[in-house]
C-alpha cells in the first residue's frame, strides 16, 4: 500500500541555540573534572530529554540549594539565571558552584544593576514565574524591578517617578508583543530609558523569523519543544499568529497525534532553542514511517555564535 505524500517544511534556525550548547558542556565538563554526582539547581534548560541524558551521565538535579550536601561536589546553576540570593548562600556554605547562565540573561543582570546605580526603577516585561525572571528581579532589592507581562499591565503601571525609569525585556518573549508592551511603556514614559541592545536573545528572534517565513505555507505546524519552556511556547503563538493557526507543540515522536495531521498536505517543523535535533530526527523518522517525505528547508539566517565555558572548566 503507497504511503500518502508529505511535504515537510523544516524552519531554520531551529533547536539549540548558544546558551544551551555551552549549559549542557558545563555539565558534561564539570562531571569530567569532579566526578558523578555532579548537582544542578533546577533544570539546566527547559527540556526533559536533555535532564534525563545528563542525569543518565551522573547529573542530580535539585530544587533548592538545601538538597545539596557538604560532600565537596559541586553545584551548578542554570542556564536561565538565579537570584543574587543563590550564590551568596552557595559561598556561605563553602560550595564549589558553577554559574551557567547564558551570557544574554547576564546581560540583563548588568544592565538592571545599571540603571539600579543610576537611581532608576526597573519595568521588566515577562512572564510572571519564569526563572530568568525570578533570576532577574532577584539581582535588585525587592521593590526595584515591577513585572509588566501584557498591553493592559502596560497601560495601567505607576512607577513612583515617571521620570526615573528603564525597562528591561525577558530573553524569550514573542518580539512582536515585546513591541507592543514597549511601544505603550515609551508613549507613557517619554523619558524611560532602554537597553543599548535589544534584550530579546538572537537566537529567540531567528527561531521566530524563520517560523514567520514558513507560516503561510503550512497547513500545520509542530514546534518540538517542553511545555514549560517559554521560546518554544511563544514559537507556538508566532506560527498562529504568522497564518498557521493549526500550529502544536509536542516533546517528541511518541506524543505526536496523528489524528490532527489527518489531511495536511504541507507541514511545518520547528524546535525550540532547547531542544536537541535528534528530537527533530526522530519526529521526522516516525513521519517517514506514515508517509512519503519531501523535505524543504527555509533559511532565514545562518548562526555562528559561540560562548566560552568558564575558565575552571575549560583549564
Amino acid at each position: 500500500m503507497m504511503k500518502p505524500a508529505l511535504t515537510v517544511l523544516l524552519a531554520s534556525p531551529r533547536g539549540f541555540c548558544a546558551g544551551v550548547d555551552r549549559a549542557i558542556q558545563i555539565v558534561e565538563l564539570a562531571l569530567e573534572k569532579h566526578g558523578r554526582p555532579v548537582y544542578v539547581r533546577h533544570e539546566i534548560v527547559h527540556n526533559r530529554f536533555v535532564v534525563e541524558q545528563l542525569e543518565a551521565k551522573g547529573a542530580v538535579f535539585v530544587d533548592e540549594l538545601t538538597q545539596v550536601p557538604d560532600d565537596g561536589q559541586p553545584v551548578i546553576f542554570s542556564a536561565h539565571g538565579v537570584p543574587k540570593a543563590v550564590p551568596a548562600e552557595a559561598a556561605r556554605r563553602n560550595l564549589i558552584y558553577i554559574d551557567a547562565t547564558c551570557p544574554l540573561v547576564s546581560k540583563v543582570h548588568h544592565e538592571a544593576d545599571r540603571h539600579f546605580q543610576a537611581g532608576r526603577q526597573i519595568i521588566l516585561v515577562g512572564h510572571a514565574g519564569h526563572p530568568e525572571v525570578i533570576g532577574t528581579m532577584g539581582q535588585l532589592p525587592e521593590g526595584s524591578i515591577v513585572l509588566v507581562e501584557d498591553v493592559e499591565q502596560a497601560e495601567r503601571v505607576q512607577p513612583a517617578d515617571p521620570t526615573r525609569l528603564a525597562y528591561l525585556t525577558q530573553t524569550t518573549l514573542s518580539v512582536d508583543d515585546a513591541a507592543s508592551i514597549v511601544a505603550v511603556l515609551r508613549r507613557r514614559f517619554p523619558a524611560i530609558a532602554g537597553p543599548h541592545r535589544k534584550d530579546i536573545c538572537y537566537a529567540t528572534t531567528n527561531r521566530q523569523d524563520a517560523v514567520k517565513a514558513i507560516a503561510r505555507n503550512c497547513d500545520f505546524i509542530l514546534v518540538i519543544g517542553a511545555p514549560n519552556s517559554s521560546n518554544s511556547l511563544r514559537l507556538v503563538e508566532v506560527a498562529r499568529s504568522a497564518g498557521c493557526p493549526d500550529s502544536a507543540l509536542v516533546q517528541r515522536a511518541r506524543d505526536l497525534d496523528w489524528s490532527k495531521l489527518e489531511g495536511v498536505g504541507r507541514l511545518g517543523i520547528t524546535a525550540g532553542a532547547s531542544a536537541p535535533e535528534s528530537l527533530v530526527s526522530e519526529v521526522l523518522h516516525a513521519l517517514g514511517e506514515r508517509y512519503t517525505l519531501v523535505i524543504e528547508e527555509t533559511e532565514v539566517t545562518r548562526e555562528n555564535v559561540r560562548f566560552n565555558v568558564p575558565r575552571a572548566l575549560s583549564a
